[in-house]
C-alpha cells in the first residue's frame, strides 16, 4: 500500500493488517512519521518527535494487544512517558524529562500501540485553543487560520489530517470534545475514574479531569477504552463496572432511546446559528432512526454553576505551578509563564480554602440535580460548542486584562463542562459541516457509568451518516 493509503484506515483496520501479516509494524510507523514530517510544518501539531524510540519499539517484541504495531500520539499534558520530555505547554517545564510512564501510558503500550510523538497543547490546558507561547499556534486542518480547539488541539489536528488514526487527549472542561468538534472527529469523555490518572494523581480538581483519546471511528474509541479502563492500585474511587466490553456495544441495537435535547445553555448565552442547526439536525436524525426526541433541559442555575466552575478552573494554575515547583525544585517567576497563567496563579493564592470547598459543594449539588434529570431520559443532546471553530487569536487578551481569554472561553464552550462537573460520560459526534466546510460537533451526555449507550448510538449515527468521507484541506 502507498503511504497515504494507511492514513485513512482506522486503528482497528491497521492492527488487522498486521495480524494478517500484510504489513509490518515498522512500515506503519515509518509511513506515519513520513506523514507527520510532511504535514506538521503546516499544522504544528507534533511538538516532541519520538521517531527513533518508535522505530526501535516497532522492530522489537511488541505486546500482543488490540492495536499491536499501530502508531499513536500522546498529548503533551499529564501523560508521562519515561525518558521523554513533558512540558504541558509551559516554558517552566521545557527541560523536564519524565522518569516513568503514567499508568495510562503503560496501558496504551500494553495495548500494542507505538508512540511516535507528543502533541501541542495550551499551557497547562487552560484554554479551548492550542496557541501556547512555548511552541506557537497549532492550526486546524480544515482552515489553517482557525483553532483546532484545545487543550487537545494538537492531537485533533494530527488525527484529522491523517498523521495517526487516533491520539491521546484529556478533558477537564471539555478539552478533548472541543478539539474533536473543531476538527471533525469522534471524541468521548469517559465516566469519572474510568481511566487512571496515576501514579502522580488520584484525581484532579475533585474529578474534573478524564483521560481518553480522539478517534475517527467509534469502534477505535470503544476498543481503546476496553484496553485502558479500570482502577489503578490506590485510586480514591472507581467507575461502575461495565456489563461487557465496550467494543461489543458498537453495532449493538440501541433500542428506542429517550433523548432530551436543548439548544440553549443553562447560562442563556446566544449560540451561533450553525451550532443550533447542527443540534436540530442531529435531533431529527435520531428521530428518523426511531428514537423518542423531545425538548427538555435540567433544572440547574447555570449562572451559579458557571461561576463556581470558573472559580475551580481558576485554581488549576495554582495547583499546577505549586506542584511542579516542588517536583522540579525550582521557584516559579512571572517570566516563565504566560500572562493568563500567572494572573490566575497570583490571584488564586489569595483565595481562602473555604471558597474552594464551597465551590466543590455547589457543583456536587448541581451534579445531583442533573442525575435526577436523567431519570426521565437516556441521553441529553446539545451543541458541543457555542460557535464554529474560532479564528486563531480569538482568545488573546490585552496586556492589562490577561483574564479576557478565560472569559471568552466560557462564552465559546458553555455546554461541555457540565459533564466534568458531574463526572458523567459524554461524546461529541461529527455529523454537521457548515457552508464554509467547517465541522460542527453535536454533544450527547449519558448517565454516570453509561458509556455503553453512547457507543451504541454513536455507531448507529456513524452508519447512518458516515463522517470519515469528509477530508480536511490539509490532509494526507
Amino acid at each position: 500500500m502507498k503511504t497515504d493509503e494507511f492514513a485513512y484506515l482506522d486503528a482497528t483496520a491497521q492492527a488487522e493488517l498486521i495480524r494478517r501479516g500484510e504489513v509490518e509494524p515498522l512500515e506503519l510507523v515509518d509511513t506515519a512519521i513520513e506523514r507527520i514530517e510532511r504535514l506538521n510544518p503546516r499544522l504544528n501539531a507534533v511538538v516532541t518527535p519520538m521517531y527513533e524510540a518508535a522505530r526501535v519499539a516497532a522492530v522489537g517484541e511488541l505486546p500482543q494487544g488490540p492495536f499491536t504495531g499501530v502508531p499513536f500520539l500522546l498529548q503533551d499534558l499529564m501523560a508521562e512517558c519515561a525518558g521523554i520530555r513533558l512540558t504541558e505547554g509551559s516554558a517552566f517545564l521545557l527541560d523536564f524529562v519524565s522518569g516513568h510512564d503514567s499508568e495510562l501510558v503503560a496501558r496504551l503500550k500494553r495495548a500494542g500501540l507505538v508512540i511516535v510523538g507528543k502533541t501541542n497543547t495550551p499551557e497547562f490546558g487552560l484554554l479551548p485553543t492550542t496557541e501556547p507561547r512555548l511552541f506557537g499556534a497549532c492550526h486546524n486542518p480544515w482552515d489553517q487560520n482557525r483553532t483546532p480547539g484545545g487543550a487537545a488541539g494538537g492531537s485533533a489536528a494530527a488525527v484529522a489530517s491523517g498523521m495517526t488514526p487516533m491520539a491521546h487527549g484529556n478533558d477537564g472542561g471539555g478539552s478533548l470534545r472541543i478539539a474533536s468538534s473543531c476538527c471533525g472527529l469522534f471524541g468521548l469523555k469517559p465516566t469519572r475514574a474510568r481511566n487512571p490518572l496515576g501514579p502522580e494523581y488520584g484525581d484532579v480538581l475533585t474529578g474534573l479531569f478524564a483521560e481518553h483519546a480522539l478517534t475517527r471511528s467509534v469502534r477505535d474509541s470503544a476498543a481503546l477504552l476496553d484496553a485502558t479502563a479500570g482502577p489503578d492500585l490506590g485510586d480514591p474511587y472507581m467507575a461502575p463496572p461495565r456489563e461487557r466490553p465496550f467494543a461489543q456495544e458498537v453495532g449493538a441495537d440501541p433500542g428506542s432511546l429517550r433523548i432530551a435535547f436543548s439548544t440553549r445553555p443553562a447560562t442563556n448565552l446566544t449560540i451561533a446559528p450553525d451550532c443550533v442547526q447542527a443540534a436540530l439536525d442531529a435531533a431529527k436524525l435520531c428521530q428518523d432512526l426511531g428514537h423518542e426526541v423531545f425538548e427538555a433541559a435540567p433544572t440547574v442555575d447555570g449562572e451559579v454553576v458557571a461561576r463556581h466552575f470558573g472559580f475551580l478552573w481558576s485554581m488549576l494554575p495554582v495547583w499546577a505551578i505549586h506542584s511542579w515547583s516542588r517536583r522540579i525544585d525550582r521557584p516559579p517567576s512571572a517570566d516563565q509563564f504566560e500572562p493568563l497563567t500567572w494572573a490566575l496563579y497570583d490571584w488564586g493564592r489569595t483565595q481562602p480554602a473555604s471558597r474552594y470547598l464551597h465551590a466543590v459543594q455547589t457543583l456536587q449539588k448541581a451534579g445531583r440535580s442533573l442525575a435526577r434529570f436523567f431519570a426521565n431520559c437516556d441521553l441529553w443532546l446539545t451543541p458541543t460548542l457555542g460557535e464554529p471553530p474560532a479564528v486563531l487569536g480569538f482568545f488573546d487578551a490585552s496586556p492589562d486584562q490577561p483574564l479576557q481569554g478565560l472569559t471568552r472561553a466560557a462564552l465559546y464552550s458553555p455546554f461541555t463542562s457540565m459533564a466534568n462537573v458531574t463526572g458523567q460520560p459524554a461524546m461529541t459526534v461529527p455529523l454537521f459541516w457548515d457552508d464554509r466546510g467547517l465541522p460542527i460537533g453535536v454533544h450527547f451526555m449519558a448517565p454516570f457509568g453509561d458509556e455503553a449507550t453512547l457507543f451504541r448510538l454513536a455507531a448507529q449515527l456513524e452508519e447512518a451518516r458516515p463522517w470519515t468521507r469528509q477530508k480536511p484541506l490539509v490532509s494526507a
